[in-house]
């Protein structure tokens, strides 16, 4: 029996037992995860191995499965594509993470600007996505996740398809950005370099089960930056993941 309940607690979200069949297909096999309020939990893990069927069913997406689901409050999700809708300014973009709560338009406005103002794209409200950066269109992605000041942000792959130094620069924007807010995260990612960068705890998934877990060392250090602590971490991973180094 599938359970989805919420709670005001300590705990942004909570996933406890679940599995989950596509067909014959056993992608989920009693699998338990907690992210607390304020802390970034990064789940990786080879392809296939159920890193994004884990975050659909914590964002309430996916719904046939057994298991038990909590949430603090509605989530917010954004993906490695930005998903913009085209036909729409960035600043209507960013509103429309807030359609469901059906605010005055004039609350509307002073969220949507200060989402952006937060990404650092004030001055782009009437500008049209064709017209972003790969990294600018992400950061509206990010401010249309956040502008309901969610309890708990659910990333998948976000920062995948951009180059070595947007992603770096987005890592910062995001602990920015975690930092004033407090926030849970849950990162689905393959880089191992980035969820060491960001996470305070790292998940491995392997075959529709948490095979590994781990605390990081010093979280949340200045992105780029190496130290004993972080080669230890990294080369960990790497091994549970089956790469020798």
């Amino acid at each position: 029996m599938t359970m989805t309940f919420e709670r005001q607690t300590a705990v942004a979200g909570e996933l406890r037992h679940i599995d989950k069949w596509y067909g014959e297909q056993h992608v989920l096999k009693d699998i338990s995860v907690t992210v607390g309020a304020g802390e970034i939990v990064a789940l990786v893990g080879r392809s296939g191995s159920g890193k994004s069927t884990v975050l659909r069913v914590l964002a309430g997406l996916s719904r046939d499965h057994t298991g038990e689901r909590s949430v603090s409050g509605p989530p917010a999700l954004a993906f490695q594509e930005p998903r913009l809708f085209p036909w729409r300014t960035v600043g209507t973009n960013v509103g429309y993470g807030l359609t469901r709560f059906r605010l005055p338009r004039a609350e509307v406005s002073a969220r949507t600007d200060r989402a952006l103002a937060d990404v650092g794209l004030a001055d782009r409200a009437g500008a049209w996505p064709l017209t972003l950066s790969g990294g600018q269109a992400q950061r509206v992605s990010l401010a249309r996740a956040l502008v309901a000041e969610p309890p708990l942000l659910l990333l998948d792959e976000p920062f995948g398809a951009l180059d070595a130094l947007t992603r770096l620069s987005m890592h910062s924007l995001l602990l920015q950005l975690w930092r004033r807010h407090q926030f849970g995260v849950l990162l689905v990612t393959h880089d191992v370099n980035e969820a060491v960068a960001l996470a305070d705890r790292v998940l491995v998934l392997g075959d529709g089960e948490v095979v590994f877990q781990t605390a990081i060392t010093d979280p949340r250090r200045p992105p780029g930056s190496s130290s004993t602590a972080t080669d230890n971490h990294r080369a960990e991973l790497l091994s549970q993941l089956g790469v020798q180094i």
